[in-house]
């Protein structure tokens, strides 16, 4: 009684079975001729539905026609049949019922309508809901519906996460139920931006259980529509683990893990600050430079293990010296160093003699009774510098002076001693004239990939060609030219040449390598750094996707959002972007997840004494799990040993680069260093 092209009019004569009249549209349900159809009538009708149906519908007939004897009844009824394809059809019908005095049917006077579309689609968004619903259920990330500020659905695993049953919370609670007060108008105002259609950034909260608790979130939101109404939809992640790690990293990265003092990370940011707090108060401050007399002796002797407990014993001991107020660290080695704001020479004496008082007597260690005398240097703020590098550097100078003295002693800076100022202001001369007369030259240390040894790229590496002094190493230039404004046509010369240099081994047949190149923080915030990189490839003709951009954590969360922008455009340029001595400092991982990087590089500090600390292996293993849960390549630097190599590879580590596979070479050493391993070199 349906076609699947038209509605269907029929009227069907119960007394003879047969239609009386049928629309044309019957022929392509039944695949037959109208008068087949009609002589058919109910009996052809009744063998092509499904069993069951037929019984059905004509029941519902009958029961119609006796409910209203003598009269007319109107009826609607479902059912399917199987049309000439074989497809089971779903119908409709629409009918008037005629019926006898005796409430039997006389006649049937009907429309039949194909619904097999609408009950396939409606049968599809089911499936769809149920799917959609068994995904929100599983989800392991808290997921919602907001609406006029209140909760319209939420999954399980948010009810779960913040303590309450999913009713507590729908058409009940909204987010600023779940948020610490102090943090609800940030929310708030997120909301309104939401409910205007705003599409905003994820941002980080302190989420409130209901047992009063709080934990890190991240939340993410966007413009929706519930009910045909305005909405927003979100997602909810519970970042706690991410923050613990990022704890851990930060705790490792700046406090000694043998004697639990400030590192000189932290050392120099605490003196920072009390340096800038005694500018503004004009005030005075002292740093002591502590170096213990003779201690490789105990190492060499005794063993790394006792001289371990001495460094230990002799930082308890310092501690007692100084106050609360007071930032006693170690430097390295056997190198202390406090800060002592508010203190002048007199005082800065004083403690210096105390110290030299608590190391007098022998130090009980490993079963052996050890005497170490300090040698102690003095500078003072802000007659001997205004900055804690200049500060350090004098104390430094000074406490040499005092091994010279003798040991167990101490001296303040003067100027005398500052042979460093004229070796700067020696460098400083030489560098503007070095720029001029071409003595830079760039080493390339290879990059490799530790299961394989294939070496996957190269970083280059400034070196300064002095005419007097031979080759000296950035760490002892860089600094300067960083002081005396140098360092950007430094750092352009470095990024032109080291494009330059790959594209002239890809011409010549070598593999197409990555070249990692520095930027400074100083060369990465000029104006117009973008255009000096696209510059650089456009000249060397080198295409973006070999060159790859090595910034610190510290220079990429210096004005984060100004970054974000520069990084962007670089990225979009495709040029490669990587964090550099990873670890060294701290990054936000709300900005972390935003910027661009692909590549973490483990700073050589945290795998120099893989072997044998474990908290440098903690620092390193927590580093390569964070960078596989955001999908970066993880590089670890100053790989020397084929241990610390192992240690890495263990750990997952793919990436390293350091001496136990090359030095920095010069160009023509590298192509040889090339030529005798393998190569992967990038499509």
């Amino acid at each position: 009684m349906l076609s699947s092209i038209a509605r269907v009019v029929y009227r069907l004569n119960f007394a003879t079975g047969r239609f009386e009249y049928i629309s044309e549209a019957a022929k392509h349900l039944f695949g037959a001729d109208l008068e087949a159809v009609r002589d058919g009538g109910i009996g052809l009708v009744g063998r092509r539905m499904v069993a069951g149906d037929y019984e059905a519908v004509l029941a519902r007939i009958f029961e119609a026609a006796a409910s209203r004897p003598g009269q007319r009844v109107s009826l609607a009824v479902s059912y399917r049949v199987v049309d000439a394809k074989g497809r089971v059809r779903h119908c409709h019908d629409s009918m008037v019922i005629e019926a006898n005095a005796a409430g039997e049917p006389l006649a049937a006077l009907g429309v039949s309508i194909d619904v097999s579309s609408r009950i396939a689609a409606e049968a599809a968004m089911r499936e769809r809901e149920a799917q959609f619903r068994a995904t929100m259920e599983a989800a392991q990330v808290g997921i919602f519906v907001l609406q006029d500020g209140v909760f319209r659905y939420v999954n399980p695993f948010l009810s779960k996460l913040f303590g309450y049953a999913e009713d507590e919370l729908v058409d009940h609670c909204g987010p600023l139920d779940l948020i610490v007060p102090e943090q609800r108008a940030m929310v708030r105002e997120q909301m309104l931006q939401r409910a205007a259609g705003e599409q905003g950034e994820p941002y980080e909260l302190a989420g409130l259980r209901k047992d009063g608790s709080t934990l890190p979130v991240m939340i993410f939101g966007s413009p929706a529509s519930f009910a045909g109404e305005p909405a927003s939809v979100g997602t909810l992640l519970d970042i706690s683990a991410q923050k613990e790690a990022e704890l851990r990293v930060r705790e490792l990265a700046e406090f000694d893990p043998l004697t639990g003092l400030p590192n000189r990370r932290l050392l120099r940011d605490r003196s920072t600050q009390l340096l800038a707090a005694a500018e503004r108060e004009d005030s005075e401050m002292a740093l002591v430079f502590l170096d213990l007399d003779h201690f490789k002796r105990v190492n060499d002797s005794l063993g790394h293990s006792v001289g371990d407990e001495l460094l230990c014993a002799v930082a308890q001991r310092l501690a007692t010296v100084v106050r609360k107020v007071d930032t006693l660290a170690r430097l390295g080695g056997d190198e202390f160093i406090i800060a002592l704001p508010g203190v002048h020479a007199s005082g800065a004496a004083e403690v210096a003699c105390r110290l030299l008082d608590v190391c007098a007597t022998p130090f009980v260690v490993g079963g052996h009774d050890l005497t170490i005398t300090p040698s102690i240097g003095i500078s003072l703020f802000p007659v001997d510098g205004r900055d804690f590098e200049t500060l350090l550097r004098n104390a430094d100078a000074a406490m040499y002076k005092a091994k010279d003295a003798g040991r167990n002693a101490f001296r303040f800076y003067s100027s005398e001693m500052n042979v460093a100022t004229l070796k700067h202001l020696l460098m400083e001369s030489g560098l503007r004239r070095g720029l001029g007369a071409r003595e830079f030259v760039l080493h390339y240390q290879p990059l490799v990939h530790v299961e394989s040894g294939v070496t996957v790229g190269v970083e280059a590496l400034i070196r300064w060609q002095n005419p007097e002094l031979g080759l000296i190493a950035p760490d002892q230039f860089i600094h300067v030219a960083e002081d005396i404004g140098l360092i950007n046509p430094i750092g352009e010369w470095v990024l032109r040449e080291a494009c330059r240099q790959i594209r002239a081994w890809q011409d010549a047949g070598l593999p197409p390598l990555v070249v990692a190149v520095n930027v400074s923080p100083l060369q990465f915030r000029q104006a117009g750094f973008v255009d000096t990189v696209a510059s650089a490839l456009a000249t060397s003709g080198l295409d973006a996707g070999f060159l790859e951009l090595e910034l610190t954590e510290r220079t990429v969360m210096q004005d984060a959002e100004l970054t974000l922008g520069t990084l962007s455009a670089l990225n979009g340029m495709g040029v490669e972007l990587s964090l550099d001595d990873f670890g060294t400092g701290y990054s936000s991982l709300a900005y972390l997840k935003r910027f661009p990087v692909g590549k973490l590089k483990i700073d050589r500090s945290f795998v120099r004494d893989l072997e044998v600390d474990l908290d440098d292996r903690a620092i390193a293993s927590t580093i390569l799990s964070m960078g596989r849960s955001l999908r970066l390549k993880v590089l670890a630097e100053g790989v020397e040993t084929a241990e610390q190599c192992a240690i890495l590879r263990g750990m997952g580590c793919e990436l390293v680069q350091g001496y136990h596979f090359s030095r920095p070479l010069p160009p023509e050493q590298l192509v040889e260093f090339l030529m005798k391993r393998p190569i992967a070199g990038k499509e």
